[in-house]
């Protein structure tokens, strides 16, 4: 879908009419962005392109498919079941929000003692002077004073940034997770289908969404059949996904306190909950490694939202996928570089 709209930015004379037997089908387009088929003879055909093809009753089944998590929850909450759950956790609560306020205040001395919070913590110009915004005071993981933009300088804004308002997450870490869970799934396949470990019908990240946007059918892991929303068009994909959210955002919206009803008690807060579900690992009991996890965690996700900007930028240029590219450039790095891309294009 985004190298499809990339394509429309570079080409904005093109067509997108819904009767074209394909996406692309009276466009100009370089073939070096164009995917190379690798669809065997049984799907060679090209499918016309539509927001649904399937029956209503297919239909269905894939939005009812989708809305089960939600309303699964909500339907345990309002019942007996949830009721014992809820019963259960008033019980144990007290004890728990005790250990969780004991933690947190740990937590925030180790903040204060580490060597990546406070005004001796690292800056982003090392030993260089520079006069840094006195509003980034290295409270917060992975702060190292960079702010060249003043986008933190309205307090509202800083506060709804960093999550300073009890009931909002961090935008910013919000999108970290998201980019390095999106960049796992893009390279993963890829890695998999390229040392032949196991084969996909379309291991390229992009190439995925350019399939569908032309009306093929993919089968999830390459299993001919396994398909629940894979004969569907865009629009309904997204419309069934658009449901799939709608349980975590309610969630995240209402704040750590959404799990209560299951009788789930989540110690931290809406950036960082912890408990079972979202700390399995018990990663966060040794506050002093916590707090120190929290800037790994920052700066993993820059790396990857960084990293994504490169891999809209490669398969805009290249046609093919970040593991391929890396592949042909330590190949052979004098020859397939930033430089001999350009002069292609």
């Amino acid at each position: 879908m985004v190298m499809a709209l990339a394509l429309a930015v570079v080409h904005p004379h093109a067509s997108f009419s819904a009767s074209s037997s394909s996406f692309f089908a009276h466009q100009r387009v370089p073939h070096i962005l164009l995917p190379k088929s690798r669809s065997n003879s049984s799907n060679s055909t090209s499918l016309p392109a539509s927001i649904c093809k399937a029956s209503w009753q297919e239909l269905a089944g894939v939005v009812i498919f989708s809305a089960i998590p939600f309303t699964a929850v909500k339907a345990i909450a309002n019942s007996p079941l949830g009721e014992s759950l809820q019963r259960r956790l008033e019980q144990r609560k007290k004890l728990a929000v005790q250990q969780s306020s004991k933690f947190k205040a740990l937590a925030q001395k180790a903040r204060k003692e580490s060597f990546w919070y406070g005004e001796e913590r690292p800056r982003w110009l090392g030993p260089i002077s520079y006069q840094y915004p006195t509003y980034l005071s290295g409270e917060l993981p992975g702060d190292y004073g960079f702010d060249v933009a003043g986008l933190a300088e309205d307090p509202v804004a800083f506060q709804r940034y960093f999550n300073l308002i009890p009931f909002l997450c961090s935008f910013e870490i919000l999108h970290a997770r998201w980019a390095m869970l999106a960049a796992l799934g893009a390279l993963i396949p890829e890695v998999l289908d390229l040392s032949g470990v196991f084969h996909f019908i379309e291991p390229v990240w992009w190439r995925v969404g350019y399939s569908k946007l032309k009306g093929d059918t993919l089968d999830y892991l390459g299993i001919p059949g396994l398909h629940f929303a894979g004969g569907q068009g865009v629009l309904v994909i997204a419309f069934c996904q658009a449901i799939l959210m709608v349980g975590p955002e309610y969630a995240r919206y209402c704040g750590i306190e959404a799990l209560e009803p299951l009788g789930i008690y989540l110690p931290g807060d809406i950036n960082y909950p912890g408990g079972i579900l979202f700390d399995p690992l018990n990663l966060s009991k040794d506050p002093v490694s916590f707090e120190e996890l929290k800037v790994k965690e920052i700066k993993n996700g820059r790396l990857a939202m960084v990293a994504w900007l490169g891999f809209y930028i490669q398969a805009a240029l290249t046609g093919k996928g970040p593991v391929e590219n890396l592949v042909e450039h330590i190949s052979d790095p004098l020859h397939n570089n930033l430089f001999s891309t350009l002069k292609l294009v």
